[in-house]
């Protein structure tokens, strides 16, 4: 995927994803889920890997034996860095971390930014310890709307632009060349070639916060709405893919 870098804060997001910035219903229910697919390796050694500012992270490490955050943009990693010591500045494609060192990994909406997503699954089964498991959240193909933004005629259009996703690769992959969106057959891909089994392969939408805040009444309807149809074929149209995947003994 090609990757447009420009001096503009805004295309910077794009490129590189935004990370949570306040803690609100949203962000706990995803802890929440993070914590029940962990299971038992949340008590042990634990990476963010795309740790933003570091809020994720700061939960995690209240359980952990040892929690580290790994973030690609230097900016986001000093800020990390005020909740937590154990943050490194590195790529996701290359972890500086031996092999079989993690028993829990999260990649929280990171995977759709980096230049090789392929590579990067590779380091992450590499460094899970046999047992071990990645919670992995990334941006799925039928919601309706692309959350990114998009180019046109050569100018980053920041916001949620609708239909973007589903059209064919090609037309969408121009209108969006900074950011990747994935098929359940996608994400099967990635990981056809290594030790893993699946425990979870599901579809979650949003907590619509930012709606709440505006329509407190409209926006809880929404979300209980949405959130309800998770358990029916109609996730096809959720926000992000929620998997849980297990390295093999």
């Amino acid at each position: 995927m090609a990757i447009r870098i420009k001096n503009n804060i805004s295309e910077k997001a794009a490129i590189c994803g935004e990370p949570s910035y306040v803690w609100r219903s949203g962000q706990e229910r995803r802890l929440k889920l993070i914590l029940s697919a962990a299971e038992q390796r949340a008590s042990g050694i634990v990476l963010e890997n795309g740790c933003g500012i570091g809020l994720y992270l700061e939960k995690l490490a209240k359980n952990a034996k040892l929690a580290i955050g790994l973030e690609y943009d230097f900016a986001r990693a000093k800020s990390a860095h005020i909740r937590s010591p154990l943050i490194v500045n590195a790529a996701g494609e290359l972890l500086p971390f031996e092999d079989n060192f993690f028993d829990l990994i999260l990649s929280h909406e990171v995977l759709e930014h980096v230049q090789n997503d392929q590579k990067a699954v590779e380091e992450i089964i590499r460094v899970l310890k046999p047992g071990g498991r990645l919670v992995l959240f990334v941006p799925n193909r039928g919601y309706p709307f692309e959350t990114h933004g998009i180019y046109w005629q050569g100018k980053y259009k920041f916001g949620n632009i609708p239909l973007v996703n589903y059209l064919p690769r090609s037309i969408r992959n121009r209108l969006a060349p900074h950011v990747r969106v994935y098929s359940k057959s996608d994400l099967l891909s990635l990981f056809s070639n290594f030790p893993v089994k699946f425990i979870k392969q599901t579809i979650i939408f949003g907590a619509y916060d930012n709606i709440i805040a505006r329509s407190p009444q409209l926006g809880k309807t929404i979300r209980y709405i949405l959130q309800a149809l998770e358990s029916t074929p109609l996730n096809f149209f959720g926000l992000s893919h929620f998997w849980v995947v297990e390295k093999m003994r």
